[in-house]
């Protein structure tokens, strides 16, 4: 064989139209960070990267070819009529072609390429989502053809042993070991520590359940990569394409590992709606009821997975700068949503986060709508901006006592319930930050998103009171803060706070604010997802 072209050489080679066989009128090329992949209509041609990456091995030529071969037939399975077969990529003296005519010797040949038929780009999933033509016809077509292929594929004992608890947490351990240079990037010190928490307690809670789904027969040799931009749609079937070919460690899975993915593609475009269906349907035609007390934590891994290898993506040195920051923000949003599965399951959630002044309110309500990628609503903000007044500056004694009137007070907390509420309708979530030193205000906030089902939290920060004045003390009349309160005001405010029972709510949290912000951030997460159990 000849040696193997560097990426950027085959890369440039395969944009020519002259090196296919069909001499195409014009080439789009894509690459992931294991791939090139041809557009030549009517043919599509997959050429694997030289890379090892630890979950995965194309560093020889011969595994490459050998990874093509198992493409093409793994992925027959779902998408028979898609796939046609490996050709050689040969080295002719005269450059470089794809499947020519004689095949070329085998000293020739400098790669492999998996060989497929174009599929309409209008009609995968993902770009009927974008047009706002996917229906629940469409899931349920996706769900029956799931089902089919699920009940097909037979476990035995070599598969369900990717079931045991250990060889789950090798699958996490490796995320969580390939992310930690994404760490203070593309997620938080806290939102990562948070995530190892959930994934560790839920093995210890959940050790049991996952047990009898993998002597029940309910790991399976899958698809492994079920997402939205793999499922192609016509009149006459349904194609799923691209499975995990590279590791059989990622392929076989949970049942509900492999639906978990296509369900958490469906919330990240938002279209929970469909997400439930897709789960509701295929637990009901598979008889497997407990799929949905797991499909959560399969969500979070799989926005987990899909933030590390966005991250992955770009930190590559061949992508444009424009292909890079799509990538990063990608990333984010990922791991913003694996951090919601954790704390809230797959449900919109109104975190209240409330206290004494000086408690860090604001801090903390800041940091946790970065982490979850929700919408922070203060009541200092909202207060000032019914008012008119400039965010970053101490309001007047004047301009306090309009602030601060009843009715200003009563507006306010108002408005933060009506927009806490409407959010929840769209299945957003939010984070408050108020006082809500009175329980009145607390019970009509929690009877109102009751009424609406939306699922809360009320997170109360607490500090011993010298830190409290001295946080205070802190704020001088030109600090850049929404919050008028000051230290001249502690034993005023102090007094007109009225702290909740022990039989005020269920979903009452208390957490200490006398460490380092991320440490409090990091506990009340803790906090959030022990509740949410």
């Amino acid at each position: 064989m000849a040696p193997s072209k560097s990426i950027a050489a085959l890369r440039d080679a395969l944009s020519k139209p002259s090196v296919y066989p069909h001499a195409p009128n014009e080439v789009t090329l894509r690459q992931t960070h294991i791939s090139i992949v041809a557009l030549v209509p009517p043919w599509v041609y997959k050429v694997k990267k030289p890379v090892e990456l630890g979950f995965l091995d194309f560093s020889s030529l011969e595994k490459r070819r050998t990874y093509c071969e198992e493409e093409v037939r793994l992925n027959r399975r779902l998408c028979e009529h898609t796939y046609e077969g490996v050709v050689p990529i040969v080295d002719t003296g005269d450059g470089l072609r794809v499947d020519p005519a004689h095949g070329g010797d085998e000293t020739d040949i400098v790669e492999y390429a998996v060989k497929m038929r174009y599929l309409d780009p209008e009609q995968f999933l993902d770009a009927r989502l974008a047009r706002g033509e996917a229906t629940a016809s469409d899931v349920d077509r996706v769900a029956r053809t799931l089902c089919a292929f699920y009940k097909e594929r037979t476990s035995g004992p070599e598969i369900a042993t990717a079931g045991w608890i250990e060889n789950l947490r090798e699958n996490t351990d490796e995320n969580f070991e390939q992310t930690t240079d994404q760490v203070g990037t593309a997620l938080s010190q806290p939102a990562y520590d948070a995530l190892r928490y959930y994934t560790d307690r839920f093995y210890d809670q959940k050790a049991a359940l996952l047990h009898r789904r993998r002597a029940g027969g309910l790991v399976v040799d899958g698809h492994g990569d079920l997402r939205l931009e793999h499922v192609h749609l016509t009149k006459d079937r349904v194609c799923i394409y691209d499975c995990i070919e590279f590791n059989e460690r990622f392929r076989h899975l949970d049942v509900a590992n492999d639906v978990a993915f296509l369900a958490m593609d469906l919330d990240f475009q938002g279209r929970p709606d469909l997400a439930l269906r897709l789960v509701d349907r295929i637990a009901e035609t598979l008889g497997d009821p407990e799929l949905n007390q797991i499909i959560d934590f399969y969500k979070c891994y799989r926005a987990y997975v899909r933030g590390k290898v966005e991250g992955m993506r770009a930190a590559e040195d061949e992508i444009s700068d424009e292909e890079r920051e799509a990538s990063r923000t990608q990333a984010r949003r990922h791991y913003q949503w694996a951090l919601r599965y954790a704390v809230a399951g797959s449900d919109p959630l109104v975190i209240v986060v409330f206290g004494r002044s000086g408690t860090g309110k604001s801090t903390q309500a800041a940091a946790l709508a970065d982490d979850l990628g929700w919408t922070h609503l203060s009541s200092d903000r909202v207060r000032k901006q019914h008012a008119g007044l400039p965010l970053d500056k101490r309001a007047s004694e004047a301009e306090r006592e309009r602030l601060y009137s009843a009715d200003m007070t009563e507006r306010t907390y108002r408005t933060l319930q009506q927009r806490a509420v409407e959010r929840g309708r769209e299945h957003r979530g939010t984070v408050l930050d108020a006082t809500y030193s009175d329980p009145d205000r607390r019970n009509d906030l929690r009877t109102a998103l009751r009424a609406a089902d939306i699922p809360y939290a009320f997170v109360e920060l607490q500090a011993p009171d010298e830190m409290l004045r001295e946080r205070l003390a802190t704020r001088s009349a030109d600090s850049a803060t929404a919050s008028d309160a000051r230290v001249e005001d502690f034993d005023m405010l102090d007094a007109r706070y009225q702290p909740p029972t022990a039989l005020e709510d269920p979903f009452h949290v208390r957490v200490d604010t006398e460490d380092a912000p991320e440490e409090t951030t990091l506990a009340i997460l803790k906090a959030l997802i022990r509740l949410n159990d």
